[in-house]
């Protein structure tokens, strides 16, 4: 009997240590989306599933166009308004087939819809006396800008969410799925902007930055446990971050294998509400441009492992306890 388990033992480890070397090629992507024609684009949207991204981009003839980007077809202009010159895209849904933002209609600033089945632009959202820039998952609740100052609106009326201590603005840029948690920027008492995240129990929270004087926080997950958008190091210079209950964590650092020699994230724009796709804009050192950028931080395995008990994509001792803990069992 102790030799089959023995045998039985070898012989998972060694499926277990094939299965490990098979999915060495599993690992974290980064790239660089291009342009429309010109020397410019900047990503701030992208679907739960990371297949779609949605940005700006310029074109030939030196415009800003709203473009949407797949792997398969490549960056698409979507267009603008009838006698406009630009067009921006602010957002994507879930699902990768709703576009908002905003396009130059007869030099005036106006917010469209981008509906899916003709890419066609909708009526004005405009309004004078504030500006929405996020909304929940179900649509429940609203967040933005009025009268300088960050805003959540719900069904309740429209709360202000004022600023870090001593500051005299705030805006609000992303809120998470529930609407429970918002972030965006305030000034501080130094007049210096810094990323914030908020939630009801806790407040107006600073998220600091990389020893430099200035954040900004675009987006949050969708259980608002991760905030991405960019803060300023030491030197000055603005690079693309994200925050966790860990603390801020430079994006160039963590995944500085998949940057070229001269390339860097600049800011990160928006993340998948699994917080596992983030977009931006960097510096593309071998296109010599600032390019719209998609990072995939976890990376996708290559094939399924029947080792893989539990189901998380590596054969590894979870698995193995499994097993042993089940051994000799059957079904009645």
């Amino acid at each position: 009997m102790m030799q089959v388990v023995h045998s039985r033992f070898n012989a998972l480890l060694s499926a277990c240590v094939m299965s490990l070397i098979a999915t060495a090629g599993w690992s974290q992507s980064l790239t660089w989306l291009g342009t429309l024609g010109g020397n410019h684009s900047d990503a701030c949207g992208v679907s739960a599933d990371g297949r779609v991204v949605v940005g700006t981009a310029a074109n030939a003839e030196g415009y800003s166009r709203i473009f949407r980007w797949t792997a398969a077809d490549g960056m698409i202009d979507l267009g603008t308004l009838p006698g406009g010159g630009g067009s921006w895209a602010h957002a994507v849904s879930a699902d990768g087939r709703t576009v908002v933002g905003r396009a130059d209609y007869y030099g005036l600033y106006n917010s469209y819809y981008l509906y899916p089945a003709h890419w066609t632009l909708g009526q004005s959202l405009r309004q004078w006396n504030w500006s929405a820039q996020g909304v929940s998952a179900d649509g429940s609740v609203v967040v933005g800008t009025s009268n300088r100052f960050a805003i959540r609106w719900a069904a309740g009326g429209t709360q202000n969410l004022g600023t870090l201590p001593g500051g005299r603005v705030s805006v609000a840029y992303g809120v998470s799925a529930d609407g429970a948690v918002v972030v965006g920027w305030s000034e501080n008492a130094a007049w210096q902007i810094r990323a914030f995240r908020w939630t009801a129990s806790g407040g107006m929270q600073d998220l600091g930055t990389l020893g430099g004087s200035d954040s900004w926080a675009y987006g949050v997950s969708a259980d608002g446990s991760v905030v991405v958008g960019w803060a300023a190091n030491a030197a000055g210079q603005y690079r693309a971050v994200r925050w966790t209950a860990s603390g801020i964590e430079d994006l160039n650092i963590t995944y500085a294998s998949l940057l070229t020699n001269g390339s860097w994230l600049s800011e990160a724009r928006a993340i998948s509400p699994n917080g596992r796709y983030i977009v931006g804009r960097g510096y593309n050192a071998a296109a010599e441009r600032w390019e719209a950028f998609l990072l995939d931080t976890q990376g996708t395995p290559p094939c399924t492992l029947e080792g893989d008990v539990n189901g998380d994509g590596i054969v590894d001792d979870a698995d193995l306890l499994i097993v042993l803990f089940n051994f000799g069992n059957r079904c009645r």
